[in-house]
Order: structure tokens, then sequence, then C-alpha cells
């Protein structure tokens, strides 16, 4: 009866939850929930619930995530210090925007534009789009880490590590930020990961409303400011007298 519960669980996670950055993460629980279950039988009951109900909170957020891919909205965030950053997305067509202190990064289906926006004159860098099947926010969001902004894929990872970790403590509130209700998740003591703790708040969009912790040794602290669910299509274009270097394959004429 418990492997049945267990893996109509997994069955409802398998399905909910179709983001690519964790689908491999995910699939690597569903066999260790199914080996607790199935192996070590009712003895170890009291564990294997304690990973299913990490999975259902993972699912959860997973999901509001991944429902952003599918949203056009803009975000302002809150640096420590005041500096601001700023994401934006559309879905017709579909692009994406990561304005940061310093710098800008745009993926379009023409071109990914990296601009270095702290000098006098802003300099920006054309490389080929992504290909077709992958969404903006995975083709860049390794990159923005080193500029401080927070993506929603990269929280994704962490929140699955967390779930793989029996030994991680995770305790959840909820709240409100820039006037939208987010659930929030304090996670410690994680192992095999890019971080040991972390604390993140998801927005009901799926927006990221607010992540604090050290990853790969660079200290995150973001906070939403604004929501809105609407896009000006300024964000997505060139800096006002930027130099560039096209170094696309085919520059298009």
């Amino acid at each position: 009866m418990f492997l049945k519960a267990g893996l109509r669980a997994l069955d409802t996670i398998d399905k909910a939850v179709g983001m690519p950055v964790v689908s491999t993460s995910l699939r690597v629980l569903t066999g260790v929930i199914v080996t607790v279950l199935t192996v070590t039988g009712c003895q170890t009951l009291d564990a294997a619930s304690r990973v299913i109900g990490r999975a259902d909170l993972v699912n959860e957020l997973a999901a509001r995530l991944d429902r952003s891919n599918q949203l056009t909205y803009s975000a302002d965030y809150q640096f420590p210090g005041g500096r601001t950053a700023s994401i934006a997305q559309s879905q017709n067509p579909l692009r994406a925007a990561y304005v940061y202190p310093g710098g800008k990064l745009t993926v379009t289906a023409e071109a990914t534009m990296e601009c270095d926006t702290s000098g006098k004159k802003p300099t920006c860098t054309l490389t080929a789009p992504p290909e077709p099947k992958n969404k903006p926010a995975l083709t860049v969001f390794t990159r923005m880490t080193s500029h401080g902004l927070v993506t929603p894929p990269m929280v994704v990872g962490l929140l699955t590590a967390a779930a793989l970790d029996p030994d991680a403590i995770i305790e959840q509130n909820d709240t409100t930020i820039a006037g939208r209700h987010a659930t929030c998740v304090q996670v410690r003591q994680l192992h095999n990961a890019a971080t040991d703790a972390f604390d993140a708040c998801i927005t009901g969009e799926g927006a990221l409303g607010s992540f604090s912790g050290t990853v790969d040794g660079t200290e995150l602290r973001v906070t939403m400011s604004r929501y809105r669910e609407t896009v000006e299509n300024s964000v997505f274009e060139l800096p006002p007298g930027a130099g560039v270097v096209d170094r696309r394959p085919t520059a298009p004429r």
C-alpha cells in the first residue's frame, strides 16, 4: 500500500514538472524514493515520507517557476547597497532580457546580446541565438550568477538538491513581496550542491520573489521590488550609442 502511494506521488511529480533543467534530478529522486520504499519497506516509512514531502515541495515550487517560462512579465529587483536589476520576458516573440549593474544580456531569435554598460560608451557583443527548442532563461541562467542576478532555473536546481539530501533541513513560510503572495523556503545543511544554505521565495505567478545565499563562492541577495504583466520593447534593444561586435557565424543583413 505504501509503495503504491509513493508511486502515485512520484507520477504526479513527473507529470507536473516539465522544466528540462531539473528533469534529470527529479528522475534520480524518483529512483531514490522507489528504492527506499521497495527494499526497506515499512521499517523506513518515516524516512521515505520525509523524502516524499520534500519532493512535493520541489514539485510545487518547480511548477510555479516553470509557469514563468510561459508568461510575459517584467520584474525589478533590489540588490544590497541600493543597486537594481531586472528580468523581462515575452512570448510573442519569445525573448528575454536581464539587466544588472554594469551590464545587460538579451536573448532573441536573432541573437544573444551581451552588453557592458560600465564605461562611458556601452559595448555589446552579438553571438548566435539559442536553439529554438531552448527557453531563453535556460540558455543564460548560469552566466547571470557572476553578475549577482539569480534566475529561476538555478533556484529549482538547488531545491532539487535539497530534496535529494536526507540531511537537509527545509522550512517553509508564506509572505508578501512587492504586493504579491509568495511561498518561501529556508534550506540548511545542504550537501553536494553549489551552496550549503539558501533562502528563496517564489510568487504565486511563478516569479522569483527573493533569494539569498552564497553560490559557488558568490554571495547573492536579491529581492523583487516591482512586478508587471507587461514588457517594454526597449528593454530588448541596444543601449543608445553602443558599439557592436557581431560574432554570429552569419550576421543577418
